[in-house]
């Protein structure tokens, strides 16, 4: 059969965490930088959707293109692994510094490639400063304006509506995350994963690595956003969602009942593939 059961998917990110625990730093931020950009170039067709005037729906259905792709190829996303790694320290598999570590130099990776992209499309919209960058311009800076001047305007009630919308944006992406192991089959993973990402991107959750891509790219475009606005409304508040959403919504609540309740032997060392494990031979433990 192409699915697996639930415990057989717990164990397999159980094993793909292990394996993300331990790449090299080098490793880990250049992965992390190329998926930064591809979701940053997914961002960017979604400006163009909506600069053409398509319903902002359009936008939600294409951007999970990025997701796909950093996940078919094995790269790194800090907020798929804000959920995958909680579940390998619950199961005794790595430690909380080896956690720390990935997040770490993953966000950072993350941050690199989106923000580089984020001047890589200035460059290709505006000619390099020469023009104002006309529709998809005025796009760019609408959308970063809503995603801090907004929630400063609203003061703690703000932060408070920008936490929420994060920790309900990674549960989302987060069972994308897990749903990319669910099927043996390339389509199977594809379509999975779609779904919940169409979910979060539709509702206009707050997603840390996207917003490292629109907020930037408001600024370059000449939104009146400084660094402050940009870290203390949305980033800072974002990424702390992202990590409640991803790791307890999702990481934790599925290896609770899947692998706890159950009595799921999670195997403390790597093995020959079996078709439990198969799904992170699939995805290379990896991606998100």
């Amino acid at each position: 059969m192409d699915n697996v059961t639930p415990t057989e998917l717990v164990e397999a990110t159980v094993a793909a965490a292990t394996k993300k625990a331990h790449l090299s730093v080098t490793d880990m931020v250049l992965r992390g930088v190329l998926s930064g950009a591809i979701l940053g170039i997914a961002t960017s067709l979604v400006f163009v959707v909506l600069s053409q005037g398509l319903p902002a729906i359009v936008g939600a259905l294409l951007f999970p293109v990025g997701f796909v792709i950093l996940v078919l190829l094995g790269l790194e996303l800090v907020t798929g692994n804000f959920a995958l790694m909680p579940q390998a320290v619950a199961a005794g598999r790595i430690t909380m510094f080896e956690l720390g570590r990935s997040w770490l130099w993953v966000y950072l990776g993350n941050l690199i490639g989106s923000v580089g992209y984020a001047v890589l499309f200035w460059c290709a919209v505006t000619y390099a400063g020469h023009d104002d960058g006309g529709a998809l311009a005025e796009v760019a800076r609408t959308i970063a304006l809503k995603k801090t001047i907004a929630y400063q305007e609203h003061g703690a009630p703000g932060l408070a509506a920008s936490l929420v919308k994060a920790v309900l944006c990674n549960w989302m992406v987060t069972i994308g995350t897990v749903l990319a192991f669910v099927s043996r089959s390339t389509v199977g993973k594809i379509t999975a994963m779609w779904l919940p990402i169409t979910i979060f991107f539709a509702h206009g959750y707050e997603h840390s690595v996207v917003n490292m891509f629109i907020i930037p790219t408001g600024m370059l475009m000449g939104a009146n956003i400084g660094l402050s606005d940009w870290w203390v409304w949305n980033q800072l508040p974002v990424t702390l969602g992202n990590i409640v959403g991803g790791g307890v919504f999702t990481g934790l609540a599925l290896w609770f009942t899947h692998a706890r309740a159950n009595g799921a032997a999670l195997p403390s060392t790597p093995h020959a593939p079996s078709p439990a494990s198969e799904p992170v031979r699939l995805v290379d433990a990896g991606s998100v």
